[in-house]
């Protein structure tokens, strides 16, 4: 029974993912689409709806906070000195790297899942790399030097919003910080009518933040104490794609882990919906030139996302769900290094990007004349 137990966390996560990676499949949702919409079309729709997500995130992740069942300072997500630097080098290099795939991490197991072989190629080199930062030969570097460079929060405060607040108003005001940002994000998605002929993209910004939510729930209520010391998990598809990587290679008894049967949920949730709608089919690259591409943009959003502490789900709406002061600033450098990105495979060179005045480069403009 106790073996039995041990795997409750991991079955959960696999359907938890399964279903977000039907939903993102099924409504053709991308993180990067939505930021390069945004950026580069003046279309704000897609990016609504991970608003949408977030903003469900944090409503269902605070109140499991305010009703005891989640404490914040056993996660990873707010520490009481928040590595600043390291959090926007590694989220300007995974925005690049998101540029050069064409999707993130998330992104690349809803394709695998498809039958896409450059996404397979993508997901083994973001989850070897993301490894070796976290546990490898970069390592040390990243500890010793990057997150070394540290923000220390006042003294009895976490980094996170509410309890910065809560530090400066001298009470506890977690219950309306949240319901004020959650409900703000949920209104601003429904705000577009243009969203509302589109229940695909709606339905998949739902099923994103209750899954988040879900994740909470599971690693923190059904884990077993016995096999492993308990840190509550959401959704992240960075760090746990190389423990993927890891368990399949090394220890199969890192399947066990809800983070790692999550990511295989995703690749069967995509794969149903493809099977579902007729879309499976296998797809390679077209020469070398796309492959060393798909290559160096793994390999960035693998040591990127392990520095910026998670992906476009993991930062964006995971921690994000806690409020989190790293949340904003992935975030940003992520959609920076995005557009840096576009603008490298647009001008073909760093000296044709950076001719560009910073303004026109946020804006999607040409070079400065």
């Amino acid at each position: 029974m106790q073996n039995l137990a041990a795997w409750i966390p991991a079955l959960l996560g696999f359907a938890i993912g399964a279903v977000a990676g039907f939903a993102v499949r099924h409504a053709r949702l991308c993180s990067f689409g939505a930021i390069e919409d945004a950026l580069m079309g003046d279309d704000g729709r897609r990016l609504r709806v991970f608003g949408l997500a977030l903003g469900i995130a944090v409503l269902g992740t605070q109140a499991l906070i305010v009703g005891g069942v989640l404490n914040p300072e056993t996660t990873s997500y707010v520490p009481p000195a928040l590595p600043v630097i390291a959090i926007l080098i590694g989220s300007i290099m995974f925005g690049i790297g998101m540029a050069m795939v064409g999707t993130c991490g998330f992104g690349s197991l809803v394709r695998l899942g498809g039958g896409d072989l450059r996404s397979l190629v993508v997901v083994i080199i973001l989850g070897a790399t993301a490894y070796a930062t976290l546990r490898g030969v970069l390592a040390g570097f990243r500890i010793e030097v990057l997150e070394a460079l540290t923000v220390s929060m006042p003294e009895g405060a976490r980094s996170d919003i509410a309890s910065l607040v809560a530090r400066g108003f001298g009470i506890d005001m977690r219950a309306i910080v949240a319901a004020a940002i959650g409900t703000g994000l949920v209104l601003l998605a429904f705000g577009d009518r243009r969203l509302w002929r589109a229940p695909r993209l709606l339905s998949a910004g739902v099923v994103l933040g209750i899954a988040t939510t879900a994740g909470w729930i599971v690693t923190t209520t059904l884990g077993d104490a016995f096999s492993a010391p308990l840190q509550p998990q959401s959704l992240t598809f960075v760090s746990t794609i190389g423990k993927t990587l890891f368990a399949g290679l090394l220890n199969v008894a890192n399947f066990r882990d809800f983070g790692v049967a999550s990511v295989l949920g995703v690749i069967a949730g995509s794969c149903l919906a493809a099977w579902r709608a007729a879309e499976l089919r296998w797809e390679a690259f077209d020469d070398d030139h796309e492959m060393r591409r798909h290559l160096l943009g793994a390999a960035l959003m693998g040591m990127g996302g392990i520095l910026a502490g998670g992906c476009t789900i993991g930062q964006g709406i995971t921690a994000g769900s806690m409020l989190a002061l790293s949340w904003p600033l992935a975030v940003a450098g992520m959609m920076l290094g995005a557009r840096i990105g576009i603008a490298m495979l647009v001008d073909g060179s760093l000296r044709d990007v950076f001719g560009r005045s910073w303004a026109g480069l946020l804006r999607g403009r040409g070079p400065l004349r």
